[in-house]
C-alpha cells in the first residue's frame, strides 16, 4: 500500500515538470527577438524628404516711413482751416490760412521802396552821364590851351563821385529788392501748405486759434504717408551673423488673418541693446493698396537661407531629445518589429524636426503607441500617415 502511494507521488511530480518543459518550449520565440506579447498597435509615418526655408522669427510694429508735423513760422491769427482729418493732400496742398492783412501792407511799401530805389539810381546815372561828358570836353579845351589843370582835376573828381552815387544808388536798390522778397516770404508762410503726399491724421486748429507763437509747441496738421512703411524688429544678438541688409521678411497681422505680406531689410543697428542684447531691424514694407496702416503690431520671419532634401519626422516620434547635444530615440518598424533607434537631430521646423543620421528616406518610425513599447516588440501597424 505504501509502495503504491510513493509510486503514484512520483508519477505526479514527473507529469508537473514535464508539463511546465512543454509549456515553455512551446512559448518559445523561433527568432529570439520577440517574447510572448500581443502586437501593439502602432501609427507609424514614412520619414520624408521636403525644402525647408531658414530664418529668424520676429515680431514687430508698422510705422509710416515719411511723416510731417506742421507748425506754423509766422505768428498770427487762423482765418481760413481748408481741411480735415482722414483727407487725403498732396505736396503743396493749401491746409490753412493766417491774419496777413500787416504784411500785405508791409509788401507794398517794400514795393515803393525799389520804385524809389530805382528813380534814384535813373538820377544817379543820368548825373554820371552828365559828368563824364564834362570832362570830355574839359579834357579837349586843354589841348587848345583854354582851361587850366585845376579845372581838369574839378571835372574828373566830379565824374568819380557820380559814379560812388551810381553804386551807392544801385545797393540801395539791391537792399530794397530783397527787403521785398524777404516780405514775400513772410506773406508765404501765412499760407500753410502740406510738404508732402500723404493723409491728414491730425488737425489741431481752427479758424480764430493764434498759432506760431515764440516757443509754442502746438502742432497745426499731421501728415502721413502710408504708401511706403516701416517695419522695426528686434533680433537677438547671437542671431546677428546672420542677417544682412538686402533679406527679405514674411510677416502677417492679426488685423488681416488672411494675407501675407513681405518687406525688405533696409537697416541693421549696429548698436546692441543693452536692457535684452538685442538689435533693432528696420525693414521696408511697400504699401501701395494702403491696407496697412502705422502702428499695427506683426508677426514674420527675417529669410535667412533655403535648404532642400532634407529628412524629417515629427516631433511626437521622439521618445527622448537632448536638444544641446542634438540627438533623440525613436522607434523604427521592420516589418512587424519595432527597434528603438538614435538618430541626429538638426532644426526644428514647425511640428517636425530634421533627422540628420540615422535615418532612411522611406523608414516607418511609430508616431502613436510608442510608450507602450520595447526594443524588438512586435507591433500591429493600425494607421500609416502621410509625411
Amino acid at each position: 500500500m505504501i509502495r503504491r502511494f510513493a509510486s503514484g507521488v512520483v508519477l505526479l511530480i514527473l507529469w508537473i515538470v514535464f508539463s511546465g518543459c512543454s509549456d515553455k518550449i512551446g512559448n518559445k520565440n523561433p527568432d529570439g527577438k520577440t517574447t510572448g506579447r500581443p502586437p501593439v498597435a502602432v501609427d507609424v509615418i514614412k520619414a520624408v524628404k521636403t525644402d525647408f526655408t531658414e530664418g529668424i522669427d520676429v515680431v514687430g510694429s508698422l510705422s509710416p516711413k515719411f511723416s510731417a508735423e506742421i507748425k506754423s513760422e509766422y505768428a498770427g491769427i487762423v482765418t481760413e482751416v481748408y481741411v480735415t482729418e482722414w483727407v487725403k493732400v498732396k505736396k503743396g496742398t493749401s491746409l490753412a490760412k493766417i491774419d496777413a492783412r500787416e504784411m500785405e501792407i508791409l509788401l507794398q511799401k517794400a514795393g515803393a521802396a525799389i520804385e524809389m530805389a530805382k528813380a534814384n539810381l535813373l538820377q544817379a546815372e543820368v548825373s554820371g552821364n552828365r559828368a563824364n561828358r564834362e570832362y570830355d570836353r574839359l579834357l579837349k579845351l586843354k589841348e587848345v590851351g583854354l582851361v587850366t589843370q585845376q579845372n581838369i582835376d574839378d571835372g574828373l573828381t566830379e565824374k568819380e563821385a557820380a559814379a560812388a552815387r551810381i553804386a551807392a544808388a544801385r545797393a540801395q536798390l539791391k537792399v530794397a529788392e530783397e527787403d521785398l522778397q524777404h516780405t514775400q516770404t513772410r506773406l508765404s508762410k501765412t499760407l500753410i501748405r502740406s510738404p508732402i503726399d500723404g493723409v491728414v491724421s491730425f488737425r489741431g486748429v481752427n479758424v480764430g486759434d493764434l498759432v506760431g507763437e515764440m516757443g509754442s509747441p502746438k502742432i497745426m496738421f499731421r501728415i502721413i504717408d502710408t504708401r511706403t512703411l516701416d517695419l522695426t524688429v528686434t533680433v537677438p544678438s547671437t542671431e546677428m551673423s546672420r542677417l544682412h541688409v538686402g533679406q527679405s521678411l514674411t510677416f502677417s497681422t492679426d488685423a488681416l488673418p488672411e494675407q501675407k505680406f513681405t518687406a525688405k531689410v533696409m537697416f541693421i543697428n549696429p548698436v546692441v541693446n543693452d536692457s535684452d542684447r538685442s538689435i533693432k531691424v528696420t525693414a521696408e514694407v511697400e504699401n501701395v493698396s494702403e491696407q496697412l496702416k502705422g502702428g499695427l503690431y506683426v508677426k514674420g520671419r527675417i529669410i535667412t537661407g533655403k535648404r532642400t532634401d532634407i529628412i524629417r519626422v515629427p516631433r511626437v516620434a521622439l521618445l527622448s531629445w537632448d536638444v544641446p547635444g542634438k540627438k533623440g530615440d525613436l522607434f523604427v518598424v521592420n516589418g512587424e518589429i519595432a527597434n528603438r533607434r538614435t538618430v541626429q537631430t538638426g532644426i526644428v521646423m514647425g511640428d517636425f524636426i530634421e533627422v540628420i543620421s540615422g535615418l532612411t528616406l522611406g523608414e516607418p518610425v511609430v508616431v502613436r503607441g510608442g510608450f507602450n513599447l520595447k526594443d524588438g516588440d512586435r507591433v500591429s501597424v493600425t494607421q500609416v500617415n502621410g509625411g
